[in-house]
């Protein structure tokens, strides 16, 4: 017999949606949250940004090649494993940061940076099948925020250890300690992954759980890629995924131009908190308006652009009064000598217009991630999506990274950032505009019951669920469905 409570933990079920969701953000706040707070120091904390950026340049294009069958990779693999993969590269990579700063060791720092482009395509591609199929439709733009918030506290953590040790430092780079520190931090993260579950175990609190395929052939995994990129809505959002991290490369540059070690460390953590701001705001406006979900889409797809003309045209105000050549360590910009300390009042201004970037980035980011999310409850379908998007975008980073490296101009690239994402947001509208209000009714629905009791042996089915199996929308479930993790 098998015992469907084994795994209830307390008031919240292990196998509930919103505690692997959790569980997602805190193993990812463990590997990309650290490197995320490396990278918002600018130029990986160091004060080589050539070097920074080639290895950026190598790591998003490897990302790019490997993203783009990396959701084959998890629908053969499973998701649990092919994240624990994933987590891998991320310590190595700061490792050889270490080893850079250590040694000068350049062409390790390289090589992890290919290495972690492959690892990452993994995680990223098994992250955004858990994180868009295991929650009910009504709870995808919440799960995201859950999601992006708990991955952006470990950037805002990862940052507050670097701004501990750098307080007191006048030096230009971060010290190796704080690599130490996150390399350990980013150890945990392989172990964490082991704790979440694959998606046949996961019970939604409607007594569904995502839909469950048989595992088919590379072959066959790789039709399904290419019937997915002729896709009219996948063509559409190209612009999208392309251009949803090219403006690293610019946000990083500047600030290694501009601020000092400790203040980088700084900047770090007020990123950090923009990007949890910006993706509870646009969770909030995607499952939260009273209205349905096309047009809560579209809401959100006004608000994401609003946000970032706002933005990006006080940075564009900011851009125009200094260029790469007056950013020169020892130069003179607004009065003070280059780099800034936080202590000196014109750094302030800038500070603020960082931390805003990141506001717009989570919004933008969940807003790519939503725009999915309604294409599809599918987890096989998903993952493949998330290979495809983090492939895609990956490639725009490889580019910045490499416009960047050439010392392309500041005002060149923010230009060039901006008009990506005016481009691509009314074609994200075009697409939101065929939204519908529920893919219950035309993708099949599997109840608990319906799944063999190999499968199911120590879940926690939801009290008061007799399951069948239904192409129907799953009726409303008070309770479970609702519990916050």
């Amino acid at each position: 017999m098998v015992n469907l409570a084994a795994i209830k933990v307390g008031p919240v079920r292990y196998n509930s949606p919103w505690t692997q969701v959790v569980i997602l953000g805190f193993a990812t706040f463990c590997s990309v949250g650290m490197f995320s707070a490396v990278s918002n120091l600018g130029a990986g904390g160091t004060q080589d940004t050539q070097l920074s950026d080639t290895a950026n340049g190598v790591l998003y294009g490897c990302f790019a090649i490997m993203g783009f069958f990396a959701g084959s990779v998890n629908n053969i693999l499973g998701p649990r494993l092919t994240f624990s993969l994933g987590t891998t590269g991320y310590s190595l990579y700061i490792g050889s940061l270490w080893a850079f700063q250590e040694h000068g060791t350049r062409w390790f720092l390289i090589l992890a940076g290919a290495i972690l482009g492959i690892t990452a395509a993994l995680l990223w591609s098994a992250q955004g099948a858990m994180m868009m199929s295991y929650p009910l439709e009504k709870d995808k733009g919440r799960s995201f925020a859950i999601f992006w918030s708990l991955f952006q506290l470990g950037t805002l953590v990862g940052a507050a250890i670097a701004l501990g040790i750098e307080a007191n430092s006048d030096l230009p780079a971060v010290s190796t300690s704080v690599y130490v520190a996150f390399m350990v931090i980013m150890l945990t993260a392989i172990v964490t992954s082991w704790l979440l579950l694959p998606p046949h175990l996961v019970v939604r609190g409607d007594g569904s759980v995502p839909k469950i395929e048989d595992a088919i052939s590379a072959k066959q995994e790789f039709k399904e890629l290419v019937q997915l990129a002729k896709d009219w809505r996948m063509i559409a959002l190209f612009p999208m995924f392309f251009s949803s991290n090219y403006f690293y490369a610019y946000q990083g540059a500047i600030t290694a131009a501009l601020f000092n070690g400790r203040t980088r460390a700084l900047v770090a953590v007020l990123t950090g908190v923009g990007s949890i701001v910006g993706s509870i705001l646009i969770g909030l406006i995607t499952d939260r308006l009273p209205m349905g979900r096309r047009n809560r889409a579209l809401a959100g797809c006004a608000f994401v652009l609003f946000l970032n003309c706002l933005i990006w045209a006080s940075g564009l105000g900011f851009q125009v009064q200094f260029s790469r050549e007056t950013t020169e360590p020892g130069s003179i910009l607004k009065g003070v000598a280059i780099p800034w300390d936080w202590t000196a009042g014109v750094a302030a201004g800038p500070i603020v217009l960082l931390m805003a970037y990141y506001i717009a980035d989570a919004a933008y980011q969940g807003l790519a991630y939503y725009t999915m999310s309604t294409m599809s409850n599918d987890p096989f379908k998903l993952a493949l999506m998330a290979g495809y998007y983090k492939g895609v975008q990956s490639a725009g980073a490889a580019i910045s990274f490499g416009m960047d490296a050439v010392k392309t101009s500041f005002l060149g690239e923010i230009l060039i950032s901006w008009l990506l994402l005016l481009i691509s947001l009314p074609l994200c509208a075009w697409v939101l505009w065929y939204t519908r209000e529920t893919n219950y009714d035309i993708e099949e629905t599997v109840k608990v019951d319906d799944v063999s009791e190999e499968k199911i042996a120590g879940i926690a089915l939801p009290e008061g669920h007799h399951a069948h199996h239904t192409e129907a929308e799953p009726e409303p479930v008070t309770v479970e469905q609702n519990v916050k993790a």
